[in-house]
């Protein structure tokens, strides 16, 4: 007797989920909508036959509710929101429309599911990116009191200002000030100590964390890889045997050009929008002063700009470079050996 698998699309929204569940054969079984809880998601599982396989778009709510459904259900897929607009458009779009298709997709083996980290990655993911926000919090603070005192004509060291003897000196010598000003000021300083506790300690728990140390060792063997950008690669790449090639991490880390080729022509555009902003971001920043501690990365900064590339462009292909090291440490579990590379294999590459 063969076993009849059923299929349950769920378009999740913040407080409601819109649900679909059909059988093998496109059957429809129930559809509905219910609210987005725990207990009303483990009423519905109950009251569905099984086994039934999940799936659902990626939201900000879908990490809950996939940890929730793990262990209830058969299986539970989550997928890209990209590939499903890809796939699936249409001129009428509702949510019970939407469960539908995710339903419909699932059954027919088109569902685009994408990589779900573990729930332990996730958390300490999320920790990062907390540190993140806290650092660029922790700026705009610092540029507000510089901003405060240009805005009164004060003079000012702009590398001692925000250390903490030259501000408090500082702040002695404005007699002058309005007090509202100095008030701010104070408020200003209180707040980039702050935000600065929040992010070492962030940065120095993350570093330590028995999951991501020896990892984080083996990453920062290669010469200009810090805590940061190997906590960066290690949380947002997740399990890095994912990426058969380097030019699968490149794409994901948005470091390769959109393409636009037909009839023969072929259009390069800007660095692709389709990527991990956080990768990204950590990666180019790395790349800018990688050179000044990597001679095999100096080298091919130096010969980009030999072909002409400007300080930019430079700069990608030293990211790009820096990725292939990262994945090459990452996925073999040794420390980074460096080699030489000639100028006829760079160029091939």
């Amino acid at each position: 007797m063969t076993l009849t698998v059923y299929y349950a699309g769920l378009d999740v929204h913040k407080a409601t989920i819109s649900f679909c569940v059909k059988n093998e054969d496109g059957k429809l079984i129930k559809r509905g909508k219910m609210a987005a809880n725990k207990k009303s998601i483990d009423e519905f599982i109950k009251a569905m036959p099984s086994p039934l396989v999940v799936a659902m778009e990626a939201t900000m709510f879908s990490g809950w509710i996939h940890d929730f459904l793990s262990g209830k259900v058969a299986q539970v897929d989550v997928g890209h929101p990209l590939k499903l607009r890809a796939i699936a458009t249409a001129k009428k779009k509702n949510d019970a429309i939407d469960a539908e298709t995710l339903a419909d997709l699932r059954r027919c083996d088109y569902f685009p599911t994408c990589y779900m980290p573990p729930r332990e990655i996730r958390d300490l993911r999320e920790a990062l990116r907390f540190r993140n926000l806290a650092v660029r919090t922790m700026v705009k603070m610092k540029n507000k009191t510089a901003g405060l005192l240009m805005s009164e004509g004060i003079e000012y060291s702009k590398r001692r200002l925000h250390g903490k003897r030259y501000f408090a000196k500082l702040m002695e010598s404005l007699k002058d000030m309005p007090d509202s000003y100095r008030r701010l000021l104070g408020m200003s300083r209180q707040s980039v100590e702050f935000f600065n506790g929040i992010q070492n300690s962030l940065r120095a728990g993350l570093a330590g964390h028995p999951a991501l140390a020896g990892r984080i060792e083996l990453l920062k063997s290669i010469p200009a890889v810090g805590d940061i950008t190997a906590l960066t690669w290690a949380l947002e790449i997740g399990e890095p045997s994912r990426f058969r090639t380097i030019r699968q991490a490149v794409s994901y880390c948005g470091l390769c050009s959109a393409l636009d080729s037909s009839a023969g022509k072929t259009k390069r555009g800007p660095l692709s929008k389709q990527r991990n902003k956080y990768l990204q971001s950590t990666i180019i920043e790395a790349a800018k002063i990688a050179p000044i501690h990597n001679p095999q990365l100096r080298e091919i900064r130096d010969r980009a700009i030999e072909r002409g590339a400007n300080a930019n462009e430079a700069t990608i292909a030293v990211a790009r470079k820096l990725v292939a090291y990262l994945l090459a440490v990452d996925k073999l579990g040794e420390p980074f050996q460096p080699r030489c590379i000639s100028a006829s294999e760079e160029k091939s590459r």
